[in-house]
């Protein structure tokens, strides 16, 4: 079997690398020669661990090519996999499926008979009976099969959550594209990973309620916090207690200064949008949008207040990217709190382990800094937007000599009070008391 993969970003590369680390043979396509020429030398295009040793393995081992060339990989495919960006689309919130459209339209004109199709890309429902119909149309007299497949990759976690995943989902049309997709996971099929074989929409469906459904639990969690912060509660104590529940889980419970990412935010935006579309509102995700871009705004409230308060001039920003363990800084809350601060007359010095790159076209006017003592040298403030491990082990007492001023805020609750002790740092977290005012409760498996 051989396997097409059509677009390298995020997606698309660490699926397209990962099939090849099942044996198969697998051809990357990309419209943009400078990533091709990226990859056939072996350099990764983007920061995801353990994704750049596979690559190099399964390349210099015959089974992984890279090209721009589509109708020719297409023409020989068997399986051709859909990986294109859907950005939200301005104005609406919809997903922009221009992309989606052109993909299908030169897979139409090179795939040979009785080959399966599978939107890999996150799409709204019906979108790949559109696809199929807009396929058949232009090559009435060619069978195929449509297939959608979404993907559950957590950036930081992908190649895990690809090669270990927690469920596998396939919407299908026919048994020919069930079956093609049953032989491309039997890898995970050996390992008794659960498959979900279902109807096109299903998949859809599936794919945006989970990733909404998540966004509403990081967004409760951080209401939590605020009520929290009212009563002298402690969202640490209480997302733990109530996580403890089989029912609720406690993943995606931990208060911070609202979600971003590549997902999150443009999928509870387009679910929300088809909604409206289809009259059938989706309340609670539309509040978690206006929540989640509330929140953001809100955080740069707390420090602009702090810095007035007390005649700080500048910020020492730690952390870019959305999250830890990778490179992507899209729709991450740095780039409406970093923005928010300099309007306000605060200059900004900055620092992250990976993602100063792509941020520096971004933000403007920032001072970026080698290391993270570097940034907080002379700062007044020092905020903390990434829990990356490299700041988890921060001298304190060294950070408060460097600074100018002694307030850190913590918007990922990285420390406690012991971490503190001693440092001389005027410490502000998300959802807990002032260190000062801290009681540390725990049970026995909370201290192993």
């Amino acid at each position: 079997m051989k396997i097409a993969m059509i677009g390298t970003g995020y997606v698309g590369l660490v699926s397209g690398v990962c099939f090849a680390e099942f044996g198969f043979q697998v051809t990357c396509v990309d419209k943009n020669p400078a990533i091709i020429e990226r990859l056939q030398a072996g350099e990764v295009t983007i920061y995801e661990p353990g994704l750049d040793e596979l690559l190099v393995r399964n390349a210099r081992d015959g089974r992984l090519t890279f090209t721009t060339e589509l109708a020719e990989t297409v023409a020989d495919a068997d399986v051709i996999f859909v990986a294109v960006g859907t950005p939200s689309r301005r104005g609406d919130g919809e997903a922009d499926l221009q992309y989606i459209h052109a993909a299908a339209d030169e897979i139409a004109a090179a795939m040979k008979p009785n080959a399966v199709i599978v939107i890999k890309s996150t799409v709204v429902v019906g979108t790949n009976a559109d696809v199929r119909a807009r396929i058949a149309k232009a090559r009435p007299d060619v069978p195929f099969s449509m297939v959608s497949n979404p993907e559950f990759l957590r950036e930081g976690s992908a190649v895990e959550d690809f090669l270990r995943p927690d469920r596998v989902v396939v919407g299908v049309h026919d048994d020919a594209g069930a079956a093609a997709m049953k032989r491309v996971y039997r890898p995970l099929y050996l390992r008794e990973t659960p498959m979900i074989v279902t109807t096109l929409e299903n998949a859809e469906i599936i794919k945006y309620a989970a990733n909404a459904f998540l966004a509403m639990k990081v967004t409760f969690i951080n209401e939590v916090a605020d009520l929290c912060e009212k009563a002298g509660g402690n969202v640490q104590d209480v997302a733990r207690a109530i996580g403890m529940d089989n029912r609720i889980g406690s993943k995606f419970l931990h208060a911070g200064p609202g979600f971003g990412g590549s997902c999150f935010p443009k999928d509870t935006r387009a679910y929300a949008a088809t909604g409206r579309k289809m009259n059938a509102p989706q309340t609670l995700i539309e509040q978690v949008v206006t929540v989640n871009e509330q929140r953001k705004r809100s955080m740069a409230e707390r420090v602009i207040e702090a810095a007035k308060q007390s005649g700080a001039k500048s910020v020492a920003v730690l952390g870019i990217a959305f999250k830890p363990n990778t490179d992507d800084i899209r729709e991450s809350p740095a780039l409406d709190i970093i923005p928010a601060l300099q309007k306000a007359g605060l200059t900004v010095r900055a620092h992250d382990p990976e993602a100063r790159e792509a941020a520096e076209s971004v933000l403007h006017d920032v001072t970026w800094c080698k290391s993270a003592y570097e940034a907080v040298d002379g700062a007044g403030i020092t905020l903390l937007l990434t829990e990356w491990n490299v700041y988890r082990a921060l001298d304190l007492k060294r950070v408060s000599t460097l600074m100018s001023g002694n307030l850190l805020f913590d918007l990922r609750n990285v420390f406690n009070a012991q971490d503190l002790e001693g440092s001389g740092l005027e410490y502000h977290s998300v959802g807990r008391p002032l260190v000062g005012d801290v009681t540390q409760v725990y049970d026995e498996n909370s201290r192993r």
